[in-house]
């Protein structure tokens, strides 16, 4: 039988956010960072200049509008423009390179794209973005040019009144790694995201009285809903620029928050700072982590330093924050936690039959935060989402009480400090070198990271043998973060019935290559 959380309330619609806030004190500080504080009447007034500024800049409500920044206060006052303004805000991984930008700004259709200046070199590269309708919206530029996008915050607009985008309407498209290698759009509307921040309140008991710091990325899904979601109960919302401890300590130390959500990879570098102590950490009441499996010694690690445990969380850009260990339960140490108010799951085996509890299902979930569909992939959506229920790929068990354990991913898509790596992605990198005849590329576990890539392949007899560092930078030039730690050279490729690379067989290889290493 499907398994139920407790009931959820209804949320505010997007465009009333910042209500709360604005209510109940209005000059107190709402949104903060190293750099400079808005409070919740300069972030209202803000967030409504850039809305009409958008719209003045001959945007249209449905139109996508990409972003390619950096955490900064701007990006969050952006996305509360775009949800003013009925346009669909378009998040790209700040670390895209110019094939992924390309990729997304196809796919999308993106009108325009704001932009963070240091990636000029990057955008020069890329095949589309010089070709958007509404252009280039940069920020952080020092030679003059324009449109700017502190200017378009600034600057009073000549027109105010903005539209009322309807529940359905789509309100973001958040990029993942598919099992196929291209990213695939997550399309949320105005309804399915309102639903996934109250869902995110409801899972870490957010409220006024809170101070959240999200040591994540703000174009990804977690560290743009958790802000949101904390705006919306009148929260303060701090923004780190990055994640290292350089920055995130003196936020610690200085704002004293309440709440802590971050990656577990960039949690245990954190917690493992020479300049971490246990006072930094002494104003917060919950540390939440998700996104890969958090690591018994990381757990280990962290309760000892700051003196409780860290929250596991479940989610997914599809669905949002699904499980977490309920505050008021007991807290089982190594689970994922419990279904959160308004998700359903069914734990299933590969036939679509329920499974019994103790028992390996794969996870689906039925939730009103259950993303609308892939964007301009009805096939995709088709094969992950059936009556409602959307197929998270996921192996988990749940025991008696209801709790979820991980036991892991379906799919092959490496996770490497929380972001999806695509094998297929890098081996097509590493192809593209000319001694390269085969290659296969599987992730293996890190303490730190979660996963590294590993690449296997065959060489030409017909070209000079590169070093492995060298094929390491040739992949690096093409995909980035995503290319290989280390490179392994094999005589054959081991292949599957169907003549594809046998990444099964090259996983077991490189788990029996580490313990042998230990």
């Amino acid at each position: 039988m499907p398994l139920s959380g407790p009931p959820l309330e209804a949320p505010l619609t997007l465009t009333e956010i910042l209500t709360p806030g604005l209510a109940g004190k209005p000059d107190e500080v709402a949104l903060v960072s190293a750099e400079r504080g808005w409070t919740w009447r300069e972030l209202d007034a803000a967030a409504t200049r850039l809305a009409a500024n958008y719209l003045a800049h001959g945007l249209r409500p449905g139109d996508r509008l990409a972003s390619l920044m950096p955490n900064r206060t701007w990006l969050v006052i952006h996305y509360l423009a775009c949800i003013r303004a009925g346009l669909v805000a378009t998040p790209l991984n700040y670390r895209y390179m110019a094939p992924e930008i390309d990729h997304a700004l196809g796919l999308s259709g993106a009108s325009a794209l704001v932009v963070h200046a240091e990636r000029d070199d990057d955008i020069a590269k890329s095949e589309l973005a010089g070709t958007l309708p509404l252009g280039l919206i940069t920020y952080g530029a020092t030679d003059g040019r324009g449109p700017d996008l502190a200017d378009m915050v600034e600057r009073e607009p000549v027109e105010t009144s903005l539209p009322r985008p309807g529940l359905d309407d789509p309100a973001f498209i958040f990029f993942t790694s598919g099992s196929t290698g291209k990213p695939k759009g997550v399309t949320h509307t105005h309804e399915t995201f309102a639903w996934l921040l109250a869902g995110a309140v409801a899972a870490s008991g957010l409220g006024a009285s809170d101070t959240i710091l999200p040591g994540s990325s703000f174009s990804h899904i977690g560290g743009s809903s958790f802000s949101l979601a904390a705006l919306s109960v009148a929260a303060r919302v701090l923004v780190p620029r990055t994640s290292d401890g350089d920055e995130l300590i003196p936020l610690l130390d200085i704002h004293r928050p309440t709440v802590l959500c971050m990656l577990p990879a960039a949690l245990f570098t954190l917690v493992r700072d020479h300049n971490a102590h246990e006072r930094e950490f002494s104003s917060l009441r919950l540390c939440l982590s998700g996104g890969d499996k958090v690591s018994d010694q990381l757990e280990k690690e962290f309760t000892e330093l700051v003196g409780f445990p860290i929250e596991e969380l479940y989610g997914m850009t599809e669905i949002g924050l699904a499980t977490a260990n309920p505050p008021t339960a007991a807290d089982k140490t190594g689970s994922i936690g419990a279904l959160n108010a308004g998700f359903s799951l069914s734990n299933r085996d590969d036939a679509g039959n329920e499974v019994a509890a103790g028992s390996e299902g794969r996870l689906w979930i039925k939730s009103k935060s259950n993303m609308a569909g892939y964007w301009d992939n009805t096939e995709a959506t088709v094969e992950t989402v059936r009556d409602g229920w959307l197929d998270t790929g996921d192996v988990v068990v749940v025991d008696d009480d209801g709790y979820l354990w991980f036991h892991g991913r379906k799919k092959q898509i490496i996770i490497h400090d929380g972001s999806n790596i695509c094998p297929q992605e890098v081996e097509g990198a590493l192809i593209e070198h000319e001694a390269v005849l085969e290659a296969g590329v599987v992730g293996i576990h890190d303490a730190v990271h979660g996963e590294n890539v590993r690449a296997y392949i065959t060489l030409s007899d017909e070209v000079a043998r590169p070093a492995a560092i060298e094929l390491i930078r040739f992949a690096r030039e093409r995909v980035g973060f995503k290319a290989p730690e280390d490179v392994i050279v094999l005589k054959e490729m081991p292949l599957n019935a169907t003549g594809k690379v046998d990444r099964v067989t090259l996983k077991r290889m490189a788990e029996e290559q580490s313990h042998d290493i230990a």
